[in-house]
C-alpha cells in the first residue's frame, strides 16, 4: 500500500514493477551489475479520486503517456530494493504535485476610501501638470 496523503492510498496491485538485473555491455567494468526498476501505473484504471486523475492527465510530464500510463525508470548501480523505493517515491511525488490546487484570489471591490485616494491622487497630478510651464508672479 502506497500512502499518498492522509485520505489517499494506492493498493500494491495497481502499481506494476518489473525488476531487471543485467551485466554491463562489452568494454564496461564487468564487476558492476546494473539494477533497474520499471514502474508502470495506469491512471484511468486506478483507484485514485477523479480530481487527482484529471490533474495527473493534464500535467505535462514526459513520464505520462497520452493513454494515462505513468512509466518511471529507476536505474543505478544500487540494489533492487533501493531502486524500487526510489521509483515509488517518484510516483508519490508526481501524484502529490498533481494534487496541489492553485489558490485563486477572489476579485474584491475597491473600498470607498481607496477609491477616494485614487481620485485625490489623480486630481493632484492634474493640478501639478497644469502648473508646469506657468510662471508664478
Amino acid at each position: 500500500m502506497l500512502r499518498i496523503s492522509n485520505n489517499v492510498e494506492l493498493p500494491d496491485h495497481e502499481i506494476e514493477i518489473s525488476q531487471i538485473r543485467a551485466q554491463g555491455a562489452g568494454g564496461q567494468n564487468v564487476n558492476k551489475v546494473a539494477s533497474a526498476v520499471h514502474l508502470r501505473f495506469d491512471i484511468p484504471h486506478s483507484s485514485l479520486p477523479s480530481s487527482y486523475k484529471e490533474r495527473l492527465l493534464a500535467l505535462r510530464d514526459q513520464r505520462i503517456s497520452k493513454e494515462g500510463i505513468v512509466v518511471i525508470k529507476a536505474q543505478s548501480h544500487r540494489t533492487l530494493e533501493l531502486n524500487r523505493e526510489d521509483a515509488l517515491q517518484r510516483l508519490k511525488a508526481l501524484i502529490q504535485e498533481a494534487a496541489k490546487t492553485r489558490k485563486t484570489r477572489k476579485p474584491t471591490k475597491p473600498t470607498r476610501s481607496s477609491q477616494r485616494k485614487r481620485v485625490d491622487r489623480k486630481t493632484q497630478k492634474g493640478q501639478t501638470k497644469a502648473m508646469r510651464g506657468k510662471v508664478k508672479t
